[in-house]
């Protein structure tokens, strides 16, 4: 559903669903440099958060996230954990607004398909914050990709750091308000590392396997541990070529993300940054027949407003999200299926 033709050419009316840290660092700088979206109220509800962050920008912080959803909005950003997607996510909807929601989708496939089912009957967008889509180096590469030939073989990796994280994030992070008894609370739910983190980190890659290579019928996967770090690795079986993964959840060195595909006529290599470096990705492709690297510079840009610039253009001209809503669900459905493979030793699953 398209906004009506006098709402076209004006900024989409925001509402901020969760004013946690992903909100504070990336979201909530987003929205103040996109001509696309004003912020219009946020919710939150710990007073802490929702009153500081209104004062803030300048707008209602409600406790009540039922009162941001009838201040006269045109959608809503979903910024909180994955466990309230799909009931925020629906109430969103059903009050006739359009979505946005971190990846991933929702806590669970199966909700996942709840929410996209309600898009589609309330004709509204749903968009998934896989926000590597909105990275020109990622998407040069997968243009790129036609220009291979038949595919051989992609391996795709997604490394975060121990120590060198923290100090990296303390001075990329803008000055961040924090609900001490919040903090406290969502510890709990980390405390299941390998779920955790594998529904965090494996949103990013799988989608991006999907991205760039289309379904995955098989997944093969295994879990190793080495103290608190945890690294799944595996195999997928792609509708254009085999490919492997690594996710990685910590490495005692610096982040590391990238993709490697070869082709029959050449290659393609992607090195992606740390987001907050706010660097497109560095993409190398390789033509065989003239025996030439090309490598484009896009320099800085920030996926996170590239990502709401592409929701503000579905919103406004009635064309698929990117991510849509499907995507959501099969990014949940690829995790699932390495959880359960890695607990079956390597064994395959079928998708």
């Amino acid at each position: 559903m398209t906004l009506d033709s006098t709402a076209q050419d004006a900024p989409l009316r925001l509402g901020l669903i969760g004013c946690g840290r992903i909100a504070q660092v990336a979201h909530l700088p987003a929205i103040a440099k996109s001509a696309d979206v004003r912020l219009a109220a946020v919710s939150d509800p710990s007073p802490v958060l929702a009153r500081a962050i209104g004062r803030r920008y300048d707008v209602p912080g409600y406790t009540d996230t039922e009162e941001l959803l009838q201040a006269g909005l045109d959608a809503v950003l979903i910024a909180v954990p994955d466990r309230f997607h799909r009931d925020l996510g629906c109430r969103a909807l059903q009050a006739g607004l359009h979505v946005l929601v971190e990846k991933p989708a929702a806590a669970t496939s199966a909700e996942a398909v709840e929410l996209r089912d309600l898009a589609v009957k309330l004709d509204r967008t749903v968009q998934v914050g896989a926000m590597r889509r909105h990275d020109p180096g990622v998407q040069y590469a997968r243009a790129a990709l036609d220009r291979l030939g038949p595919i051989a073989s992609a391996t795709f990796w997604y490394r975060l750091p121990t120590v060198l994280r923290a100090s990296t994030e303390a001075a990329l992070f803008p000055p961040l308000v924090v609900d001490e008894s919040v903090r406290s609370a969502e510890a709990q739910f980390k405390a299941d590392r390998e779920t955790y983190l594998l529904r965090t980190h494996g949103a990013h890659v799988f989608d991006a396997v999907r991205f760039l290579l289309g379904e995955v019928t098989q997944v093969r996967a295994e879990l190793s541990r080495s103290g608190r770090d945890l690294h799944w690795r595996g195999s997928l079986r792609t509708s254009r070529a085999p490919a492997s993964f690594e996710i990685s959840a910590n490495v005692h060195a610096n982040y590391s993300e990238g993709v490697e595909v070869f082709g029959e006529h050449g290659a393609v290599s992607v090195r992606s940054y740390f987001p907050f470096y706010r660097q497109a990705s560095s993409v190398r492709v390789f033509a065989e027949q003239s025996l030439e690297w090309t490598s484009p510079d896009y320099g800085a840009v920030d996926p996170y407003q590239r990502q709401l610039e592409a929701f503000a253009r579905a919103v406004r001209r009635g064309e698929p999200a990117d991510p849509g809503a499907r995507d959501g669900v099969e990014a949940l459905r690829l995790i699932e299926a390495t959880a359960a493979s890695a607990h079956r030793d390597g064994l395959p699953v079928e998708l």
